[in-house]
């Protein structure tokens, strides 16, 4: 078999049934597999899958494993020779899974490839990364990253300098549509399931980089991508402003991976960077007398702290689920 399609749901009903229709036409000409990981949904996502797509191979798991463990089970009953991990809000455009595997027959020591994101409304994701640094991490909080979108040196983790149209070896991709070799996966013990949500690629990527092996962005190679459905669904949450992420998943998971792969320098370097500045929009907002929003800085420092002390400053991951 040239494929197992892996999707981790959760709370993703009105999602995963126009998707596997989508599939299901796209896989006709391919010896593929899809397996779903279900993470405990409280809503009919598993009976959608049951009732409407007996074809899928279904796990239903009694707990919301996150997305490491979740695509790591999914795995273990894939018989694929490649993988594919595809979010149940990302669409492969027609033909990408056929051209995926075509880019991968071609190219040698592929650890992970992944394809351009494109969101509902046709607009471009960042997808292309590089692997993230105490300074970038200051260069995005500060805005300047943002002023100077181009910039090589302030705009180097969404390699805003880049052209998004040609096909480049990057450092890291996001999880949501990118192939992988299933010996590869397997070799590396797939993901770390410290990370339950968020930052689980990007470690993956990091220790594929230390076995010799390249992360490709094929922009030929496109999905459309909606982006935080299921974070949305997680109840008395904060999410980002961007709507995409839930704050304190993102800021355990950034911990644990900067005291993995920098050290506790690393990791506290992050929680001074970040508390500092949300401090100082607290005191400016404070002076300006907006209230509400001083207090919602004040929340997201509480936060930052409380996430600190539930990773033990970066060095384990809470229980699950989060």
């Amino acid at each position: 078999m040239d494929l197992s399609i892996l999707i981790v749901t959760y709370n993703s009903a009105r999602l995963v049934g126009p998707l596997l229709s989508r599939l299901q036409i796209q896989l006709q000409d391919l010896q593929a597999e899809v397996i779903v990981v279900d993470n405990a949904s409280k809503d009919d996502t598993v009976l959608v899958i049951r009732d409407e797509h007996p074809w899928v191979k279904l796990v239903a798991s009694p707990e919301n494993l996150g997305f490491a463990a979740g695509n790591n089970l999914a795995a273990r009953h894939a018989e694929g020779t490649n993988l594919l991990l595809l979010n149940p809000d990302a669409i492969p455009h027609e033909g990408a899974l056929k051209r995926g595997l075509a880019l991968l027959a071609g190219h040698e020591r592929v650890g992970l490839a992944g394809g351009e994101l494109r969101g509902p409304d046709n607009s471009r994701q960042p997808t292309a990364r590089m692997f993230p640094r105490l300074r970038d991490e200051f260069f995005i909080l500060s805005g300047i990253a943002g002023l100077f979108p181009k910039s090589p040196t302030w705009s180097r983790l969404n390699r805003g300098w880049a052209d998004p149209e040609q096909a480049a070896q990057v450092d890291w991709i996001p999880g949501a549509f990118v192939f992988i070799p299933a010996k590869v996966f397997r070799q590396l013990d797939g993901f770390d399931e410290r990370f339950f949500m968020y930052h689980e690629e990007v470690d993956l990527c990091r220790r594929m980089a230390r076995e010799g092996l390249a992360v490709w962005y094929w922009p030929e190679i496109k999905a459309m991508h909606i982006g935080g459905e299921s974070a949305k669904t997680v109840n008395q949450a904060r999410i980002s402003k961007s709507g995409l992420q839930l704050e304190s998943w993102r800021m355990r998971s950034a911990f644990l991976y900067y005291r993995k792969h920098h050290g506790l320098l690393g990791g506290a370097g992050l929680l001074g960077i970040e508390w500092s500045w949300i401090k100082l929009r607290q005191l400016k907002a404070v002076l300006q007398g907006k209230k509400a929003k001083a207090q919602d800085f004040a929340q997201h420092a509480s936060q930052l702290v409380q996430a600190w002390h539930d990773t033990l400053g970066g060095k384990a991951s809470p229980p699950r689920p989060w």
